[in-house]
C-alpha cells in the first residue's frame, strides 16, 4: 500500500479557494492512479476528482469547472485546487491511491490506499 498524507484543509468563506495537497511516499505519482474523495456528516463518501498515471482526469459533476486535480511530475505531490467554494463543499477530504495506474475512476472501492483526511469548512 501507498502511504498518503494530506494537508491544506481549513476554513474559508463562500466564494473562496483552498488547495489541498497529498504526498505519496514510496511511489512515483506516475505509477499510481490517485483521487480525492470527500465525506460530509451523515452522507456517504463521494468521489470528487481522479487522475491516472497518464494524467487523464475525471471530475464529479458537482465540482466541474471549480476544482482542478493535478500532479505535475514525480517530485510533486497530488493537488486539488478548489475555487468558488460553497457550503455544500464542506466535508472531510481524503486522498486515495491505487497501483493500477491505468484506472480512472471515482469509485472508492477501487482504491486500496487512503490518507487520514483533512477538513474543509466553507461558511456562507
Amino acid at each position: 500500500q501507498v502511504q498518503l498524507v494530506e494537508s491544506g484543509g481549513g476554513s474559508v468563506q463562500a466564494g473562496g479557494s483552498l488547495r489541498l495537497s497529498c504526498a505519496a511516499s514510496g511511489y512515483s505519482p506516475s505509477s499510481l492512479t490517485m483521487g480525492w474523495f470527500r465525506q460530509a456528516p451523515g452522507k456517504e463518501r463521494e468521489g470528487v476528482a481522479a487522475i491516472d498515471g497518464r494524467g487523464r482526469t475525471t471530475y464529479a459533476d458537482s465540482v466541474k469547472g471549480r476544482f482542478t486535480i493535478s500532479k505535475d511530475n514525480a517530485e510533486d505531490p497530488l493537488y486539488l485546487q478548489m475555487n468558488s467554494l460553497n457550503a455544500d463543499d464542506t466535508a472531510m477530504y481524503y486522498c486515495a491511491a491505487d497501483q493500477r495506474w491505468w484506472m480512472l475512476t471515482l469509485n472508492s472501492a477501487n482504491y486500496n490506499s487512503w490518507g487520514q483526511g483533512t477538513q474543509v469548512t466553507v461558511s456562507s
